[in-house]
């Protein structure tokens, strides 16, 4: 979502902001643009659709200093006008901006801009920034002064960047709530700001983290960082580890398709910490987390939108094993709603970026109601929410590209699952035997996974009953649950296919209304204490007409007929059941989207990074 990038170099720097661009488009995004000095003044170009397009009208565009950006929109709709950079020009010279966020108290400084003369040729919020800083460079001078004054004015979340043709060596920033990066290549003399490190690999060999309402300002051939007062900051660099060859598709039509294949990799990475250790140990979550994990008493985690079903997962896991009372909230609820926070509580943040705007702002509102333990899961060792955290684990997914998460889901349920047997352990609630079984089943869990991946032609054989469809209800009981809310997600976000899912006890609460022939049903069928209760209600759901798509376990009973199709994975896999259940339902959403023609990996309207409400 909304991608920043801005440098300056010695040589040509264009095609170096386009590869940047290029970096971001899986964070999704509808427009992009880009503006740099051009015989001392500013000039901009902007396309609406991919950054190829971009990449054609600046082919030729030679600059040593300028800044670009991806667009999803929030404020008005997919045009050329409302994307970035946006452009303020009066009184003889320029300002150009690009943002990041949402700024809350635009139409109030619009009307006052538009007394001093300002007109607007955009319906966004971002357009106000360069008016703003332009009204505010006449006052001041320099940009940095410039910028400093603005964001006093500023009520929201943003990362801003701009150029203005009085300062033509100087690029500077500023950040609120919002992701912003300072990239360094010395032994080239390039300088590099961007929303995400991710953009960096290949053209910077360190980072700096520009934390909250500081400003930064890119001169020449050197950087400085100014706190809320203009005083000078010394910051450590940070070794960049990205390699650049990894954002690749290789030998698969998408990365959706690549990232569902890599999740046995992917869980063998995120879990290697504890098989090394062979046991498991609080201190692998921070230094901080043995006194933590044995005083605490009740748990709240955080999350949106797939994290938030891994949420509920773990919900299952810690009550069961750790007998630790858990919730499970969703972060643009709980933000605004009035919070009792009890003592010894821990708030456990769940994000694949660790940029999620709700996620991080519903933490910091933790924060300033008094609560001390924080703990992020996290797939970026880099990203705000880890820096913010009092513990903190790395998934260790690799680069997640595609919109629609994937390896990133079933990490963090890895990861979860650990944790909620290493409380379980400093709680006393498991035994040395105990520990050592998980362990064993944990070590297997890659191989379990490859197993289910291998029978994906089993899941290919169903699109036929999918594609046509415009509903399909998910079904499933106890901890599989959450992951039939799961499946559905996965398949509403790239298959544009309306589907829900339900608790199936719930079914004679109303949901049954909505079985007929022509509504398929997916069911979650592990053979565990509920498979009784859960074939009764699929009885329920064949009396009425309902053609039923089955994942079970060995040992389901049901058997196939002209309305019911079963897919048997492995034995029952106890705890990690969910893991290896919803691997068919990633696969099934993928097929079904491509046959359908669907942009996989970019679905509509959708983007990677959530970093506004």
């Amino acid at each position: 979502m909304c991608g920043i990038i801005a440098g300056i170099k010695k040589g040509n720097i264009v095609q170096d902001l386009i590869g940047c661009l290029k970096k971001l488009e899986y964070r999704g995004y509808d427009s992009a643009g880009l503006a740099c000095f051009e015989n001392n003044r500013i000039e901009r170009y902007r396309s609406v659709g991919r950054v190829s397009e971009l990449e054609k009208i600046v082919d030729t565009k030679y600059s040593n200093i300028g800044i670009a950006h991806t667009r999803w929109a929030t404020h008005g709709k997919v045009n050329e006008l409302n994307a970035h950079p946006h452009l303020s020009i009066k009184d003889g010279f320029s300002v150009c901006v690009i943002h990041n966020g949402i700024i809350e108290n635009y139409k109030e400084l619009k009307a006052t801009l538009i007394k001093y003369g300002y007109s607007f040729e955009s319906q966004t919020d971002s357009e106000v920034l360069a008016h703003l800083l332009h009204l505010e460079r006449k006052k001041f001078s320099s940009l940095k002064e410039a910028l400093n004054s603005v964001r006093k004015k500023l009520i929201g979340a943003y990362a801003l960047v701009a150029i203005c043709d009085k300062d033509p060596n100087t690029i500077s920033g500023t950040k609120s709530s919002s992701s912003l990066v300072l990239g360094i290549d010395r032994g080239s003399h390039q300088y590099f700001l961007s929303s995400d490190p991710n953009s960096l690999s290949g053209i910077s060999t360190h980072i700096v983290f520009i934390e909250e309402l500081e400003l930064i300002c890119l001169n020449g051939s050197e950087f400085t960082i100014y706190d809320e007062n203009l005083n000078k900051i010394n910051r450590d660099l940070t070794k960049l580890d990205f390699a650049s060859d990894k954002i690749s598709r290789g030998e698969y039509a998408s990365f959706m398709q690549k990232e569902i294949h890599e999740q046995p990799n992917a869980i063998a990475m995120t879990l290697e910490n504890f098989f090394d250790e062979n046991s498991l140990t609080p201190i692998l979550f921070g230094n901080d987390a043995p006194k933590i994990f044995e005083e605490v008493e009740q748990i709240i985690i955080i999350a949106c939108g797939t994290s938030y079903h891994a949420g509920l997962v773990a919900k299952y896991w810690i009550e069961e094993l750790a007998k630790v009372h858990v919730s499970v909230e969703i972060a643009s609820e709980f933000r605004y709603r009035k919070s009792v926070l009890k003592n010894k509580t821990l708030m456990i943040g769940i994000s694949q970026s660790g940029e999620t705007a709700d996620t991080l702002a519903a933490l910091k509102l933790a924060r300033k109601l008094g609560l001390e333990w924080i703990f992020g899961i996290c797939n970026v060792q880099e990203s705000t929410l880890i820096r913010i955290c009092n513990l903190s684990f790395i998934t260790r997914a690799g680069l997640e590209i595609g919109v629609a998460s994937t390896k990133a889901f079933t990490t963090q349920l890895a990861s979860l699952f650990v944790f909620a047997l290493t409380l379980a352990k400093t709680k006393n609630h498991i035994n040395t035997q105990n520990e050592r079984n998980f362990l064993k089943q944990l070590r297997h869990l890659p191989n379990a996974v490859a197993s289910i991946l291998n029978g994906e032609m089993s899941v290919k054989n169903w699109i036929k009953y999918f594609e046509s469809k415009q509903n399909v209800l998910f079904l499933g009981r106890g901890i599989h649950y959450p992951i039939a809310m799961e499946g559905a997600l996965k398949l509403k976000e790239i298959s544009y296919i309306h589907a829900e899912a339900y608790a199936a006890g719930e079914l004679k609460h109303g949901p049954l209304a909505l079985i007929d022939e022509s509504m398929p049903i997916i069911a979650i069928a592990p053979n565990d204490d509920l498979v009784n209760k859960l074939k009764n209600n699929l009885e329920e759901v064949k009396a009425r007409g309902g053609r039923l798509f089955i994942i079970a376990d060995q040992g389901f009973e049901l058997r196939e007929d002209s309305c019911t199709k079963i897919i048997t994975l492995g034995d029952h896999a106890g705890f990690l059941s969910p893991i290896l259940h919803v691997i068919p339902l990633q696969l099934l959403a993928y097929h079904v989207a491509n046959s359908k023609g669907n942009d996989v990996d970019k679905p509509r309207n959708l983007a990677k990074s959530v970093t506004v409400e």
